[in-house]
C-alpha cells in the first residue's frame, strides 16, 4: 500500500492548533467547553468538514464530524479527544497554565499532554486530508468531547445515550491512554497501546455516631470510626492480579531487557525490569485511596456524622474482590454508596487496526516497541462500549527519554515536546490511511 506522508503544512500547524487550545481555559467544572467548540468547528469547516456541535446543557459542547473512507463497506473507526481540562492554580507554574507558551522545544500549559495534544494532531491530520484528498482507508468519525475530566455525564455518556447515531456504524475507537512512549533505555523505547482499563468504584463513605460535647467520652465517635476505616483502607495492599495486557507488556519488557519474567514470582521478576518496574506498579493490582474527610462544626462538639471520599479502581475480572474488601474494612458504623462507578474494560490485542497501529509507530519509531497495555485510571471509552465499540488508546507520541510524562498529568507545568505534536502527525496519517 503507497502511503500519502504527512505534509509539512500539517506537521508545522499542529503546533499553532495546540497552543490556541490551550489558551481556551476549558477548566471542569469551572469553565464550559463551549467557545472551544465553536472554534474546532471553524478549523474544521475552514477545509470543507462538516460537522455537528451537540449541546448537553448551556455551554458544555461537544463536536462530532466524519470524513469517508475508500471503503463505506467497513466498519468506521471513531478518533476521541475530551476538549475539557482540570484547573490549574497559576501561582504553582513556571509559565502561565493557559498561555500556550513555547520554550526549551516544549509547548507548555494545561492540558497540553491532556488531551489538547491529541485534540490537535486530530485536527491537523483531518485538515491535511481534507487539503490534500486523501483518503482513510474507511470512514473515520471524529469526536472532540466535553466533561471527560468529570467521568463524561455531559459529553461520551451523553452523546451515547441521548445521541448514538452520530456513531452509525462505528465497530472500532482510538483515543487517550496509549500510544506515547517509554524510554526502556539511552534508543530503545516501549509504545503501550491500551487495551484494558481498571474500572472506576468512587465511593462516599458514612460514618454514624452520638453526638456529645468534645470534653467527655464517647464510644459512638464517628470520626474516629471513619478515620479508622480510612487508616484500614489506605494501608491495604490489594493482591496481585496478573491481567493479559499486563502479562503481554512485562514479557516483551523481559525479552528486551534480556532478563527472565516468572509470572509464578512477579515481584522477583520485576526487579529485573529497571523502569518498566515502577510504570507499571499501578496496574498490578486493584487500589482504594481515601482522598476527602468531612466532619463537626466546632471543636468542642462531637458530630454524629462524618464523610469521607474514597477513589477505587479495579482490574478486568477483579470487581467484587475490591468491594468485598472495602467492606471487610469498614467498621460497623461505616457505611458506603456509590459516587461514580464504572466499568473495566478489556479486549483483545489483535486484528488489522492493532496491526496498523504497531505498524505506524515502527515507520516513525524504528527502535520503538508496541505492547498491550492496561490504562490505570479511566477515558472516554467507557462509554462507547456500551454501543459495543472495541476501544483502544493510542495518541501516537515520542517523548524525550528525561520526561516524566505520567507526573504531567494533572500536574504542574504539564508540557508537551513539538516534535512529539510532529510525530503524532505523521503517525496519525499513516495510521487512518491503513486502518
Amino acid at each position: 500500500m503507497t502511503l500519502t506522508p504527512a505534509s509539512e503544512q500539517a506537521q508545522t500547524e499542529v503546533v499553532d492548533l495546540c497552543a490556541e487550545l490551550i489558551r481556551f481555559d476549558t477548566s471542569n467544572p469551572t469553565s464550559d467547553e463551549r467557545a472551544a467548540a465553536d472554534w474546532v468547528v471553524d478549523r474544521l469547516a475552514e477545509v470543507g468538514i462538516a460537522s455537528e456541535l451537540v449541546e448537553s446543557a448551556p455551554g458544555r459542547a461537544s463536536v462530532i464530524a466524519r470524513i469517508a473512507g475508500s471503503d463505506a463497506a467497513r466498519g468506521a473507526l471513531l478518533v476521541h479527544g475530551h476538549l475539557d481540562v482540570v484547573p490549574a492554580d497559576a501561582s504553582e507554574w513556571q509559565v502561565p497554565p493557559f498561555s500556550g507558551e513555547i520554550r526549551d522545544g516544549y509547548l507548555w500549559g494545561r492540558g497540553a499532554i491532556d488531551m489538547k495534544d491529541t485534540v490537535a494532531v486530530m485536527l491537523a491530520t483531518a485538515r491535511h486530508f481534507a487539503r490534500t484528498g486523501t483518503r482513510p482507508s474507511r470512514d473515520v468519525v471524529l469526536a472532540f468531547l466535553a466533561d471527560e475530566e468529570a467521568g463524561g455525564k455531559f459529553g461520551a455518556h451523553w452523546l451515547v445515550e441521548h445521541r448514538p447515531g452520530l456513531f452509525a456504524g462505528v465497530t472500532e475507537a482510538i483515543g487517550e491512554g496509549g500510544g506515547f512512549s517509554f524510554a526502556l533505555d539511552d534508543t530503545r523505547r516501549l509504545y503501550p497501546i491500551e487495551n484494558a482499563q481498571r474500572g472506576m468504584a468512587w465511593m462516599e463513605l458514612t460514618a454514624n455516631g452520638r453526638a456529645g460535647h468534645g470534653s467527655s467520652p464517647n464510644d459512638e465517635n464517628a470520626v474516629t470510626d471513619l478515620a479508622e476505616s480510612l487508616t484500614r483502607i489506605g494501608r491495604e495492599t490489594f493482591p496481585i492480579r496478573l491481567i493479559e495486557p499486563v502479562r503481554a507488556l512485562l514479557e516483551e519488557a523481559a525479552r528486551l531487557y534480556g532478563v527472565e519474567f516468572d509470572e509464578n514470582d512477579v515481584e522477583a521478576s520485576l526487579a529485573r525490569l529497571g523502569p518498566v518496574a515502577d510504570f507499571m506498579q499501578v496496574v498490578l493490582r486493584n487500589s482504594a485511596n481515601p482522598t476527602m474527610f468531612s466532619a463537626g462544626y466546632q471543636t468542642n462538639v462531637i458530630p454524629g456524622k462524618a464523610t469521607a471520599r474514597v477513589d477505587g479502581r479495579f482490574l478486568p475480572g477483579h470487581e467484587q474482590e475490591l468491594i468485598d474488601t472495602i467492606d471487610r474494612l469498614l467498621l460497623p458504623s461505616v457505611s458506603r454508596e456509590w459516587v461514580n462507578h464504572d466499568i473495566a474494560m478489556e479486549t483483545a490485542f489483535d486484528g488489522p487496526l492493532v496491526d496498523a497501529m504497531c505498524e505506524a509507530v515502527r515507520a516513525e519509531d524504528p527502535d520503538g516497541h508496541p505492547v498491550p497495555y492496561c490504562n490505570p485510571g479511566g477515558t472516554d471509552a467507557k462509554a462507547f462500549t456500551h454501543l459495543g465499540i472495541r476501544c483502544f488508546g493510542f495518541k501516537g507520541l515520542k517523548l524525550p527519554h528525561d520526561l516524566d510524562y505520567g507526573r504531567l498529568f494533572h500536574g504542574v507545568d504539564e508540557r508537551v515536546p513539538l516534535e512529539g505534536l510532529r510525530f503524532g502527525v505523521r503517525v496519525m496519517t499513516r495510521l487512518w490511511q491503513s486502518c
